[in-house]
């Protein structure tokens, strides 16, 4: 009985979690030099919302050796946190990002189901054709930490600062799971308790 009760406890405890995190997934990154000679720094944060079909792009950047070109999201390395990779998130640029600067912030929201979000190439190649199987590859890159968030600049044309994304973990989730863990935990005292 006592086994069922706990098995019990961990199944809900799963679901909840589970449950936690269909909605939105937050991704961050701190910028850096991606070749030597590069100055620049900066931060990014990306969500990303299946349900809604939504991705939030906000970054800071300053010190940079040139003005701002283009920057957007890579996507899907072959060995995370390492190399490099066709753009995935805009073609060209970012819509409305700033743009002949060397310091700046952004902040903009795209809609994942719609094809001009994506690259061509991603969109054909990892989305297999559709918004559905692009959005669902960005999201397994950024997870797997295979995406980057990169500036280029008049100086570095290749990139001037970049950072993989990396899932930051949803605090609802993290609390389940803790949940789950004290009540395993006492049922086990319970059980060892003469």
């Amino acid at each position: 009985m006592r086994k069922l009760l706990s098995a019990s406890v961990l199944a809900a405890c799963l679901a909840a979690a589970n449950g936690a995190q269909a909605g939105a997934l937050l991704f961050r990154t701190t910028l850096g030099p991606e070749v030597p000679g590069a100055t620049g720094s900066g931060s990014a944060w990306v969500w990303l919302d299946p349900v809604a079909n939504t991705l939030r792009i906000q970054a800071e950047f300053s010190g940079l050796t040139g003005n701002t070109t283009v920057a957007h999201i890579h996507c899907c390395t072959t060995i995370p946190g390492t190399g490099t990779v066709g753009v995935a998130v805009t073609p060209g640029t970012l819509t409305g990002f700033p743009t002949g600067v060397t310091s700046g912030s952004y902040d903009r929201t795209f809609a994942t189901d719609d094809t001009a979000t994506y690259t061509s190439g991603f969109l054909t190649g990892a989305g297999a054709g559709t918004t559905d199987g692009a959005e669902a590859a960005l999201i397994a890159g950024m997870r797997a930490g295979k995406a980057y968030f990169n500036i280029h600049s008049t100086a570095f044309p290749p990139g001037e600062i970049r950072g993989f994304l990396a899932a930051v973990p949803e605090p609802a989730a993290l609390g389940l799971f803790g949940l789950g863990l004290a009540a395993l935990s006492a049922l086990r005292r319970r059980t060892a308790a003469p």
